[in-house]
C-alpha cells in the first residue's frame, strides 16, 4: 500500500512541471529575450528607428570607457542607490522599532508611513518638484515670507543629488519597516527577558540579540534597496530630468537620453550592459556578505 501511494504522489509530481511552463514562457519571451537582444545591440551602431545598422564589435564599449559623462552617471548612480539603501534601512528600522512598541495610533502611524509607496514614483516626484522648485516652490516661498532670497536646490549640483536621494527614501522607507516590524515580531521575548535577569542594558540587548537575529530581514531590504536605488530613473525625470547639464543623470536617464534625443540605440544598449554588471555585482556581494552574518534563531 505504502508503494502505491508513494508512487501515486511520485506520478503526480512528474505531471506538475507542465504548471512551470507559463511561466518560464512569460520570462523567455518578455525577459530573457530583451536581455540577450540588448547585448546583441550593443555590438552594433543602431539608431533605434532605421531597419539597418552594422556591427562594430567592441567599438561602443571602448567609447564607454572613455566617456567621460560614463563615469559621472556611474557616480551619481552609485549615490543614489548606496544613499537610499543606507537612508532607507536606518530610518525603517528606526520607524519599526518604534512601532513594536505599545504606543497609541500605531495602526494609523503604520499607514501614515507606508502610504507614499502606493504612489507613483513620477508622481511623488512632481509633488516634491513643487516642494523645491525655484519659482512657485513651497519652501521658498516660506523662506521669502520671513524676508529671506530663495535659493535654487534643484540647480545646485551638490544639492540636488541628495534631495533625489531624499525624496526616493521618503517613497519606500514603508517598504523597509514593514520587514522590519515582520523581523522584530518574530523575535521571541524570551531572549530579552533572559538578557534583562543578566543585567544587560538595552543597547546591549539591541546589539547582541536584535540585530543578529534581524539579519535576514537587513538582508532582504539592502538587496531590495540596492536594486532600486541603482536603477532609479522617475524621481529624477520628475524632479531635475538629469539636470542642469548632466550634473544629476544616473544610468537609467543616460540610457533614455542616449536612445530618445540623441537616437544612439547601440551605445544605449552598451551603457544598459554596464548597469546590469553594476546591480548584480553589487547585489550579489551584499546578498552573500549579509547572509553570512545570519545566525540561527
Amino acid at each position: 500500500m505504502q508503494k502505491i501511494k508513494t508512487a501515486r504522489f511520485k506520478n503526480i509530481n512528474d505531471s506538475l512541471w507542465y504548471m512551470y511552463v507559463p511561466a518560464l514562457l512569460f520570462i523567455g519571451f518578455f525577459i530573457l529575450y530583451p536581455f540577450l537582444n540588448g547585448i546583441r545591440i550593443s555590438f552594433t551602431d543602431w539608431d533605434g528607428f532605421s531597419q539597418t545598422y552594422n556591427y562594430v564589435g567592441l567599438d561602443q564599449y571602448t567609447r564607454m570607457l572613455s566617456d567621460n559623462n560614463t563615469w559621472l552617471v556611474l557616480r551619481n548612480t552609485l549615490l543614489y542607490g548606496v544613499g537610499s539603501t543606507v537612508l532607507q534601512n536606518v530610518v525603517g528600522l528606526l520607524y519599526a522599532i518604534l512601532l513594536n512598541q505599545s504606543i497609541k495610533f500605531k495602526a494609523i502611524t503604520r499607514t501614515i508611513i507606508y502610504l507614499p509607496v502606493i504612489i507613483s514614483p513620477l508622481i511623488m516626484g512632481y509633488i516634491w518638484y513643487f516642494f523645491f522648485a525655484y519659482q512657485g516652490g513651497a519652501l521658498n516661498d516660506i523662506i521669502m515670507l520671513f524676508g529671506g532670497d530663495p535659493v535654487n536646490l534643484l540647480g545646485n549640483p551638490d544639492a540636488n543629488i541628495w534631495i533625489i536621494v531624499f525624496v526616493n527614501t521618503f517613497q519606500f522607507v514603508g517598504v523597509a519597516m514593514i520587514i522590519y516590524l515582520a523581523g522584530l515580531q518574530s523575535i521571541s521575548g524570551e531572549y530579552y527577558e533572559a538578557a534583562n535577569i543578566d543585567g544587560a542594558s538595552s543597547f546591549q540587548q539591541f546589539k547582541k540579540i536584535t540585530l543578529p537575529l534581524l539579519m535576514p530581514s537587513i538582508t532582504i531590504n539592502v538587496v531590495i534597496n540596492i536594486i532600486g536605488g541603482l536603477k532609479l530613473f522617475d524621481v529624477i525625470i520628475a524632479l531635475t530630468n538629469g539636470g542642469p547639464g548632466m550634473a544629476s543623470q544616473s544610468m537609467s536617464t543616460f540610457m533614455y537620453n542616449l536612445y530618445f534625443s540623441r537616437q544612439d540605440a547601440g551605445y544605449a544598449a552598451t551603457q544598459g550592459v554596464l548597469m546590469m554588471l553594476v546591480i548584480l555585482i553589487l547585489s550579489f556581494s551584499a546578498l552573500i556578505y549579509f547572509r553570512s552574518k545570519e545566525v540561527e534563531a
